[in-house]
Parts: structure tokens; C-alpha cells; sequence
């Protein structure tokens, strides 16, 4: 058992038997030793099924959303979490006094069947939590390092890809995109997809249509990624969840991109103050096309 999997069980059983939560979310076992899922538990005996390891890959935030009901909800959160809880926030989606957040530092995660390390978490530039009630351990050792490296390989994809011709772009997400088999597991766990009603869903002539073609998975995508482009926290779970590996976070990253260069956008979900770069103007904006 970790020093963190420890202090998490201890401090979920003691929020649930003092009523100070109604519900703790973390992780679970899963069937392997290399495998967990998330866990949501609400009586103090279950606190033993806590786990926390290496391979602790699903992302929690959304549940911070989808899990809102009478009483407070306890959320383990590592900086991926702790971003996406800020910009659920700042959107007005989820309310504070309803939370308490039980901060971890974190050192990556592994892939499960390779053990190495998960290329999300390379390129993660805030791995410990952001905003937290509670912290549960210290930050490990070479964390600057480690971000120092991560803001490199942050655009490393994109860059690869606006190294390419105008035609090899278009085969290379065209490929991509007629993978999709529009099961919206990307838009399901995604911590800043919180719209009552996905445009996906309207019943609208003339509007997004239901066949699964390159047209109309072209069509999902990227309009899914000019909706969260200025709140995506990078987090990179969309990525995760696509069981056709669709490089989406290739796509995300190009519009943040753009976003820094253009507005000087920034990394979103560091604070819960709302600044969302295609909400706002100002006349010193780079207007090139014009």
C-alpha cells in the first residue's frame, strides 16, 4: 500500500463517518494488478476499497459534475482533476461549497500493458493540484524538472503536423476522423463537455446528421473542438477514452496554439475566474486575416 492509497482510505472513512461528505470519489481495483477504475463510495467500511497507484489512469473531474445531488462530494484530484474542477467553476456548472478536495501530488501515470509512461502526463505542465481542501503528500522530487520538460514536448504534435504539407494534413486527419465511430466517449468524459443538450442531440433540419461518414465525423469534431477550445485544461481524457485512438489531443492543442499566439490565451483551469479567449475582445488582438 502507498503512503497517498493510505492517508486516502483514512481521510474518506473519517469524511463519511463525520457526515461531512455523503459520498467519497477515487479509484478502485480493476480485474489486474495493472488496472483501476473509478470508485464512488458513501459508507466509512468502504474506504478499504481505495486504491492508488501507478496506473490510475482515468481522469475524475467529470464525476464532480455528473455525481451533484443533496450532499457534499469528496474528489480525489491531481492536477489534471484540480484544472477541470476550475474551469467546471468558472463555467458555473458545479458549486464549491459542494465539494472538498483532496489534493495529491502526482508523478505520472503508466500505460498498462508497456509500463511506461503515459504521453499525457509528459506533456503535463501542472501535475499537482491547482486548488484542493486537503493535501495528502508532498511534492515529489525533480517536479520542476519535470514541468520544465513538459511545457517542450506540449506542442510537440502540433508542431510536427504544421511541419506538413496542406494535403498531408488533410489525409492525416481524414484517416483519423473516418475511424470515429461517433460513440461521444470523448464528449462523456470530458471535464468542460457540460452542456445540458450536445449539439449532437438537437433534432434540427439542415443541422448535425446522424450517418457515420468522414463528412459528418469531420463535422462533430471539429465543431466539438472550437466549443471547448478556449477551456480545454489538456487534461488529455478524451484522448484516453477514444477506443479508436483518434489523436484529439493533436487537434486541441493546435487551437490553444493558435489561442496563445493570437489572444494570448494562456493554460486553462489554473484559477475558477472565467476568461475564455473567443468571449472576449480587445483591439490589440492579431488580425492578420483581415
Amino acid at each position: 500500500m502507498t503512503d497517498i492509497e493510505e492517508k486516502l482510505r483514512e481521510r474518506a472513512r473519517q469524511l463519511l463517518e463525520s457526515e461531512e461528505v455523503t459520498e467519497v470519489i477515487a479509484w478502485g481495483a480493476g480485474r489486474f494488478v495493472n488496472q483501476t477504475t473509478p470508485l464512488f463510495i458513501s459508507e466509512p467500511a468502504q474506504a478499504d476499497e481505495i486504491v492508488f497507484n501507478d496506473y490510475c489512469i482515468n481522469i475524475l473531474a467529470k464525476y464532480a459534475f455528473t455525481e451533484q445531488g443533496a450532499g457534499r462530494v469528496a474528489v480525489a484530484v491531481r492536477g489534471c482533476e484540480a484544472r477541470g474542477i476550475n474551469r467546471m467553476l468558472a463555467d458555473n456548472q458545479i458549486k464549491r461549497e459542494q465539494l472538498f478536495l483532496l489534493g495529491i501530488p502526482c508523478g505520472g501515470m503508466k500505460e498498462r500493458l508497456s509500463g511506461e509512461t503515459l504521453d499525457r502526463c509528459k506533456s503535463c505542465t501542472h501535475p499537482n493540484p491547482v486548488v484542493y481542501d486537503e493535501m495528502l503528500g508532498e511534492e515529489p522530487e525533480g517536479a520542476f524538472e519535470t514541468i520544465v520538460a513538459s511545457q517542450t514536448a506540449r506542442f510537440a504534435e502540433v508542431e510536427a503536423v504544421e511541419a506538413m504539407r496542406r494535403e498531408q494534413r488533410r489525409e492525416h486527419f481524414d484517416e483519423a476522423f473516418s475511424r470515429c465511430i461517433r460513440c461521444y466517449a470523448c464528449r462523456e468524459v470530458c471535464p468542460v463537455c457540460t452542456c445540458r443538450e450536445c449539439f449532437v442531440d438537437q433534432q434540427r433540419a439542415g443541422w448535425q446528421g446522424k450517418q457515420n461518414n468522414l463528412n459528418e465525423n469531420r463535422f462533430y469534431n471539429l465543431t466539438r473542438v472550437f466549443h471547448i477550445a478556449d477551456r480545454c485544461v489538456e487534461c488529455g481524457e478524451c484522448a484516453r477514452a477514444c477506443p479508436m485512438e483518434l489523436p484529439l489531443m493533436e487537434v486541441n492543442r493546435k487551437m490553444i496554439k493558435d489561442l496563445n499566439t493570437l489572444f494570448a490565451a494562456g493554460e486553462e483551469g489554473l484559477t475558477s475566474e472565467l476568461d475564455n479567449a473567443l468571449g472576449r475582445y480587445d483591439t490589440g488582438d492579431v488580425e492578420e486575416f483581415m
